[in-house]
């Protein structure tokens, strides 16, 4: 836009508009704050052209505020997924990527990653195979289940296993107690409907009786779809038949357990529907998450009877919704930890933040006290993901000073290099240790001191992305 034919344009933004510098003078500046030089001309200078270009429109708007531009074009060229630091205690936390992965499996994606792998080869016969083939016998092996597959994410499995199982001219029993929406709008009565199944309601949303079950089925109904209540709790009058009472009916139980229980010794668990008792009591399909309570990188997993899992296999939907090469490489490497019920809970992070001694809290919170000032209060942990919403998970946790703005000092942590993620609890910014490793707390500890001190997120300086 010409400025100087503008007659709405005041003076004073006209000369901010000749005071802002050239394109090449910011990129050299940007670089300049970039050690090592890892960042090329040509990157610079694309970020200094945009960052330009947003604050020249800024100024036409009116907008009178000062803007650090070398701190716009870094924010632009970080990359957008950034290890955080989580000190809020929920465990399966869906805004943090839900399950950190163990070393085992974190291994495993790196080097798959790296370059070619025999993701649809059968090397004994060089013919194409099939991705599943990597899972399936462990998934067996470890639920008790005749078959096995894996797709891209639990909605997925949900959907593949009615779609195959239901579809037109069949009808799909659920409770009312079931019909939930769960996080990004995904409703179970939609899912049905993508089938082109009849949806039948039976029960009420408090209670549900082995009886209702029985009149659906004796009406003409084909199967019944068992859905995990995710964060949706009903209590006090409520009533719910079991998953060996439904298999006992005689028609196919689709039975969606949620977080995917396999650490079924784990007393903090025992409240959580566990996949191994559903393939007991002889579900035709389990299907379950691989990046809630597995502790696994996200997956839907689905486990049954041969005939079932077949159905599954064979239908349109599956290609759709396969699973891509690195998180089935981090998915393998998870499930073979679990043939080691000890080694599991050692080394998958869910698992070890779940079962964690109080002891050990207590050393981490004394320990991020000390180099903080903080004050270590009794706080609540909680599992996340849709599981055990009830549950509250307590221990210590440390509270920083009571004199500073709770919502500006959290907000100062959140944007800091890394990101710490922390609760307001009582007016005060508190910091949990349960998700907070042994690893991380002398950075976290770090990151804090500086909020503390500065009050706002700190000064530019050559960012640890690179």
């Amino acid at each position: 836009m010409n400025t100087r034919e503008n007659p709405e344009i005041s003076d004073a933004v006209r000369q901010r508009l000749r005071d802002l510098p050239a394109v090449d003078q910011l990129a050299e500046d940007v670089r300049k704050h970039i050690s090592g030089n890892k960042l090329s001309a040509v990157e610079a200078t694309a970020a200094a052209r945009a960052v330009l270009t947003q604050r020249r429109a800024e100024l036409l708007a009116g907008n009178p505020s000062e803007a650090d531009l070398c701190s716009r074009a870094h924010a632009r060229l970080a990359p957008p997924l950034r290890h955080v630091l989580n000190g809020t205690g929920v465990v399966v936390h869906t805004n943090l990527g839900r399950a950190p992965l163990a070393e085992a499996a974190a291994d495993a994606v790196a080097a798959t990653a790296r370059g070619y792998l025999n993701l649809e080869l059968d090397l004994t016969t060089g013919r194409r195979g099939s991705r599943n083939a990597h899972i399936s016998d462990t998934l067996c092996e470890l639920t008790g289940a005749e078959d096995a597959l894996a797709v891209n994410n639990a909605a997925g499995a949900v959907l593949l296993a009615a779609a195959a199982l239901g579809g037109p001219e069949r009808s799909i029993v659920v409770s009312r107690g079931q019909l939930v929406e769960i996080g990004g709008g995904f409703r179970i009565p939609d899912v049905v409907a993508q089938t082109c199944a009849k949806l039948i309601e039976v029960g009420t949303t408090n209670r549900t009786r082995l009886e209702d079950y029985r009149s659906a089925l004796a009406a003409g109904a084909d199967l019944i779809l068992r859905v995990h209540p995710s964060n949706f709790r009903a209590v006090g009058y409520v009533e719910e038949v079991s998953i060996e009472a439904l298999c006992d009916l005689g028609v196919p139980v689709i039975d969606d357990v949620g977080s995917g229980v396999l650490a079924d010794h784990l007393d903090v668990l025992t409240e959580e529907p566990a996949v191994k008792r559903s393939v007991r009591a002889g579900a035709s399909i389990v299907c379950f998450s691989g990046d809630k309570l597995l502790g696994g990188p996200q997956a839907g997993i689905m486990v049954g009877s041969a005939t079932a899992i077949e159905a599954c296999r064979n239908h349109p939907l599956v290609r759709a919704l396969r699973i891509g090469r690195l998180p089935l490489a981090g998915l393998v490497a998870t499930l073979a930890l679990y043939r080691d019920p000890e080694r599991a809970l050692r080394e998958i992070p869910v698992l070890t933040m779940l079962k964690i001694d109080h002891k050990v809290l207590l050393q981490r919170a004394e320990r991020l006290a000390k180099q903080t000032g903080g004050e270590i209060i009794d706080a609540v942990a909680r599992v996340g993901g849709g599981a055990l919403p009830i549950l509250e998970l307590t221990g210590p946790a440390v509270a920083l000073s009571e004199h500073l703005d709770p919502i500006c000092l959290a907000a100062t942590l959140r944007e800091s290099d890394p990101p710490l993620l922390t609760r307001i609890v009582h007016n005060r910014v508190t910091i949990n240790p349960r998700t907070l490793p042994d690893t991380e707390l002398d950075t976290a500890a770090a990151v804090i001191c500086r909020a503390q001190t500065q009050g706002s997120p700190p000064a530019l300086r050559s960012p640890s992305w690179w």
